[in-house]
């Protein structure tokens, strides 16, 4: 039963394993000089990094980003649903194999080369990245090249632990579809479209709660403002570069959530116009998750990930045993 998997899996996982050492080659090769060049420059090494190096950045954020989509489209969604529509299944059921273990096998198998990939992926790209990383939480993203803290939620999907979850995760999902569906081409749009709305969701309504935030009130006097709108400010200084900001509010003197004074409109310079929210009794309301809440944002995404993962998984089980014929 391994060796028939194997060979039902053998070509994508060939591909995607192939690539993902590719980079890995790549990465561990220049990482050194980056680690160097940090060794040397401190927080000027975002002004002082390679075009090449800026390359890599992007390539192996965009490859852990993606690499757990690729998984559930191309590795979840097709291995039971492909059997279900061609009718093979029902021949390793008459032969003594029982849906438990035809079902056990391939997870176990695919599932574990699903997070070994994953694992090596974020791994090499995390190391890599840690001077830039680095660079980036002791001076903030000042370089004229666009960089983030690794919190982020732009950056944090492709660091740490966290893409071993959502490998389990679209991968178990898409085999779940694919029991549903018994058709291989609709279970891998649908698997995409679930994985990709799961992953919106969870930066905007539930990560921002897996840790304890901070909440603080700046007067103008302090805060240094980089951005002014019409009706409030942005994008404020408040000495924590590599926060992830969740909310700003701009509040009266009385403390409630209000537009600019109407004596803002006069003022004829940036400089001024921060004087005039200062004069006013103005204030910034900063809601973030600071740097130090990485790791446990982390762990506990990855946990809701891979409890999703175990869920799924359970669900296969009984419907296959129950369900399916």
């Amino acid at each position: 039963m391994i060796w028939l998997t194997w060979r039902q899996f053998r070509t994508q996982a060939t591909v995607l394993i192939a690539a993902v050492a590719v980079l890995a080659a790549l990465l561990t090769a220049t990482g050194q000089q980056l680690a160097d060049l940090y060794d040397t420059t401190g927080r000027d090494l975002l002004n002082r990094i390679s075009s090449a190096d800026q390359s890599l950045y992007y390539t192996g954020w965009a490859v852990v980003l993606a690499l757990p989509a690729v998984i559930g489209l191309f590795w979840g969604a097709p291995l039971i649903a492909r059997e279900l529509e061609d009718g093979t299944h029902r021949l390793a059921w008459n032969q003594t194999v029982t849906r438990t273990r035809w079902l056990a096998t391939k997870l176990a198998l695919a599932g574990l080369a699903t997070m070994t990939v994953a694992g090596l992926a974020s791994l090499t790209v995390t190391r890599w990245s840690s001077p830039i990383d680095q660079a980036v939480g002791n001076s903030g993203a000042d370089s004229s090249t666009p960089f983030f803290p690794r919190i982020d939620p732009m950056v944090f999907g492709a660091r740490g632990v966290v893409p071993i979850g959502y490998a389990a995760f679209a991968f178990i999902l898409g085999v779940t579809v694919g029991v549903l569906l018994r058709r291989t081409m609709p279970a891998m749009a649908t698997t995409l479209a679930t994985f990709a709305a799961v992953q919106i969701a969870m930066p905007l309504w539930i990560r921002p709660h897996l840790a304890a935030s901070v909440q603080i009130t700046l007067p103008f006097a302090q805060a240094k403002p980089t951005s002014i709108g019409v009706d409030s400010v942005r994008e404020v200084d408040f000495g924590q570069p590599d926060a992830w900001v969740l909310s700003e509010q701009t509040l009266n003197a009385s403390g409630h959530p209000a537009a600019l004074p109407p004596s803002f409109a006069d003022c004829t310079s940036f400089s001024e116009c921060v004087g005039i929210l200062d004069k006013s009794g103005y204030r910034q309301q900063i809601t973030y998750q600071p740097a130090d809440n990485f790791w446990a944002l982390q762990w506990t995404e990855t946990g809701i990930y891979l409890g999703l993962a175990l869920s799924l998984t359970g669900f296969c089980a009984w419907w296959i045993r129950r369900r399916l014929t």
